[in-house]
């Protein structure tokens, strides 16, 4: 299928970031110039994220979801997949690693949730937002307390179907993270789109990502001098 992206004629970036005024004074020539060109790759790098968000929501229609997944809701109800949209057209899901066999969440997926939960309200004014795990609601509930999130709507994955299905249960015992998007048509629901960027696809020296990043926290570290580094990670404490 060919997808025909909107197109228009846009100003050349380098144009564009040569309009960019001295925010501070005292800069030497050399700064002021690599800043210049490095606001051309950025002007560029936006549109291409632009490009790439238009031509996801260009996918054809996904596969219909036909098995029955079932979940368990705060509310203590056995729920289908098509129940945990609501109201809305659209769900978006994120399985996050805090089965049975953890004792504590991935400090990872931990991170990802506690931005994300500041952002749930406006969410759920375009799409429903659900975080799906393997542990009971109750236990998914406490952490969040104990965390301070208060706009997540936890659900339980009543057997591991959902995630052998899905590829997120390991040999080993563990899990992977998962975040999908899925589009409710009439009594159907399709998959719209989820995340594909494996441990396989990652560059050397670089961990597997989506792109855009999800966390907010690693967009804000690759602003710093000393970016996100190679062996850093986030903890869910850390030594006052």
């Amino acid at each position: 299928m060919e997808i025909v992206m909107r197109t228009q004629t846009l100003v050349r970036a380098d144009q564009l970031a040569d309009m960019a005024k001295n925010q501070f004074p005292g800069g030497s020539d050399e700064y002021r110039a690599a800043r210049i060109a490095l606001l051309a790759e950025e002007i560029e790098f936006r549109r291409h994220m632009t490009r790439l968000a238009e031509q996801r929501r260009a996918l054809p229609a996904g596969p219909v979801i036909d098995k029955d997944y079932r979940f368990q809701d705060a509310n203590g109800a056995d729920v289908g997949l098509i129940d945990l949209f609501g109201d809305k057209a659209t769900l978006v899901t994120y399985f996050w690693m805090y089965g049975p066999q953890r004792e504590r969440p991935c400090p990872m997926c931990t991170n990802w949730l506690g931005s994300v939960n500041g952002h749930a309200p406006d969410i759920a004014q375009r799409a429903s937002l659900k975080i799906l795990g393997r542990s009971s609601v109750e236990r998914q509930l406490a952490f969040a307390q104990e965390r301070g999130w208060g706009n997540l709507d936890f659900v339980q994955t009543v057997s591991d179907d959902y995630a052998a299905d899905l590829g997120l249960l390991n040999a080993d015992g563990t899990e992977s993270p998962a975040l999908v998007v899925f589009k409710r048509n009439g009594n159907n629901v399709r998959l719209f789109w989820s995340s594909a960027m494996t441990l396989e696809m990652a560059d050397p020296d670089q961990d597997p990502r989506d792109a855009p990043d999800i966390a907010s926290l690693w967009s804000i570290l690759d602003l710093t001098p000393e970016g996100r580094g190679t062996d850093w990670y986030p903890k869910l404490e850390y030594a006052l």
